[in-house]
């Protein structure tokens, strides 16, 4: 038997433990070509929310009923596929299970001798991926400019910084506490950062921050902060909207900053963007991030909860922002 988590009913508002629900079922044998896998790293994530949405997205929402699904690094226990042996590590989406049986395909063989499971769901996985494509294929970085993010100590952006570092920009970042700016400052080496929580005039804070202007706006929350940074736009400024934390549990559309006249006159661009966009770009990106991890140029931030059982309360903990860094789930 193995312990499910499956999604129980859908929120109103910011999610609950009440939107979870735990179940043990049997698990099966695998067949010719398949894996018993046991999990052993689980990444929770903002965007899951959006998936609680019976609304249109991206990615389909989670159905009630079914099991919640997320980035996994699993053991295999038994295999049924040449490819794969016992005691192998493979990463991949997959349900909130204890253990299960799972086909090969879009499967990662992931190296424990090479970085610690956990960088397979952050730095090398899919956080890395969408900090080095978004920054990379939108923001286009030139020597010199300003970077500024918001949400810059969580998983994505921590990277963004230090990836904005090695290529030569001034950057900036916002997070809600000192302790967080602090972890800025003297561990990603941002140049700058702005504990948006201890200032009532955001708008002067970046200004102050950022006073060549702000080439490169990489947001991750959205709402207030994300309007005050239009003020202070470069012309030929590139905006990367990846996340919108802000927002997510709103349970009406949010008033917002009308932000067409900024974009005109700065002939500003501003994209939204998936991290499976750029796929043709993964290898690529992969393999220059462990490139820069092993010659420590890149450092990464994890928080790490122990226990399958506090899967769905690490989750709800994003949303507080009790994160440092990725979010991840030691089962």
């Amino acid at each position: 038997m193995t312990q499910t988590i499956l999604f129980n009913k859908r929120p109103e508002g910011k999610p609950t433990l009440d939107n979870f629900k735990f179940v043990e079922e049997s698990v099966e044998e695998p067949k010719e070509g398949e894996l018993l896998v046991e999990a052993r790293y689980v990444s929770v994530d903002p965007y899951l929310r959006g998936r609680m949405n019976d609304t249109k997205s991206y990615v389909p929402p989670f159905q009630v009923g079914e099991p919640m699904t997320s980035g996994v690094v699993a053991e295999v226990i038994t295999s049924k596929n040449e490819n794969f042996k016992a005691g192998d590590f493979v990463a991949k989406v997959m349900p909130w299970k204890q253990q299960q049986v799972i086909t090969t395909a879009d499967l990662q063989k992931v190296a424990a001798n090479q970085a610690p499971l956990s960088a397979y769901l952050g730095v090398l996985g899919m956080t890395g991926l969408t900090a080095y494509t978004g920054l990379m294929e939108i923001g286009k970085p030139q020597k010199g400019e300003t970077l500024l993010i918001s949400g810059a100590a969580g998983a994505v952006g921590s990277i963004v910084g230090q990836l904005g570092k090695i290529l030569g920009l001034r950057v900036v970042g916002i997070a809600g506490s000192d302790e967080k700016i602090d972890l800025l400052r003297h561990k990603f080496g941002f140049d700058a950062g702005i504990n948006y929580k201890e200032t009532s005039a955001i708008k002067k804070a970046i200004g102050d921050a950022c006073p060549d202007g702000v080439d490169i706006y990489f947001d991750n929350v959205g709402g207030d902060i994300s309007d005050a940074v239009f003020y202070h736009i470069n012309k030929f400024a590139r905006i990367i909207n990846c996340g919108a934390i802000a927002v997510y549990n709103k349970t009406s559309i949010p008033q917002s900053l009308s932000v067409q006249p900024f974009l005109i006159k700065n002939s500003a661009l501003m994209q939204g963007f998936i991290v499976s966009n750029y796929a043709s770009k993964f290898e690529e990106a992969i393999t220059q991030l462990a490139q820069w991890l092993q010659e420590d140029k890149l450092d990464y931030s994890e928080t790490i909860v122990e226990g399958f059982e506090n899967i769905p309360q690490a989750f709800l903990d994003l949303f507080e922002g009790k994160n440092k860094g990725k979010m991840v789930v030691k089962v």
